[in-house]
C-alpha cells in the first residue's frame, strides 16, 4: 500500500492530505490551535482516530502518540550528529534513514519492514511517499512519519 502524504499550501495551522495509490483521499490531517504541534488525523469519511501531540517543555522534540483517546505511544528526538536518530516507544518499532531525515525504513523488532519513507523534492510543500508493507500498519505508520515531519519543523522554528 502506498501513501502520498502532502501538506496543504495555504494554511494556518499545519494541514494535510493523504491519498492512497488510486489518488483517493484515505486521510486528513488537522493542525489545532494549541502550544507545541496537535494534529488530529480524520479518515476517508471525516471521523478522527488519531492524534499526534508534541509535549512541551522538553529539551529535544517529543511528540505522544494517541489512537482515539488512548495513549499508544512516544517518540522522541535523540542526541546524534550528522543523522536523525529517535527514540520509539510505539509497537516495539524503529526508524533508520539518511543524515538529511527525509529518507528512512520503520522497521518492527524483528526486523522486519513495516514502511519505506522518501521525501519527494521540488515540490512547494512537504510530500512523501510512504511504502507500507501491510495496509493494517498504515495509520500507525502515518503516525510516526507525521511526529517525524513536526520535528523537524519544530527544529528549523
Amino acid at each position: 500500500m502506498k501513501l502520498l502524504f502532502k501538506q496543504r499550501f495555504f494554511s494556518w495551522f499545519d494541514s494535510y492530505d493523504v491519498y492512497n495509490e488510486y489518488g483517493e483521499r484515505a486521510f486528513t490531517i488537522k493542525g489545532q490551535l494549541a502550544w507545541g504541534h496537535c494534529l488530529k488525523i480524520f479518515d476517508a469519511r471525516g471521523e478522527e482516530v488519531a492524534t499526534v501531540k508534541e509535549r512541551i517543555l522538553t529539551f529535544l522534540p517529543e511528540f505522544e502518540l494517541y489512537i482515539g483517546e488512548k495513549k499508544v505511544g512516544c517518540i522522541s528526538k535523540e542526541l546524534a550528529f550528522f543523522r536523525q536518530k529517535f527514540s520509539i516507544d510505539f509497537n516495539g518499532w524503529t526508524v533508520d534513514g539518511d543524515w538529511t531525515g527525509w529518507d528512512y525504513t520503520i522497521y518492527n523488532d524483528a526486523g522486519r519492514k513495516i514502511a519505506q519513507v522518501s521525501k519527494e523534492l521540488l515540490n512547494w510543500t512537504d510530500t512523501y511517499v510512504i511504502d507500507i508493507e501491510n495496509s493494517q500498519d498504515a495509520l500507525c505508520a502515518l503516525m510516526l512519519v507525521i511526529a517525524i515531519d513536526a520535528e523537524k519543523c519544530s527544529s528549523h522554528n
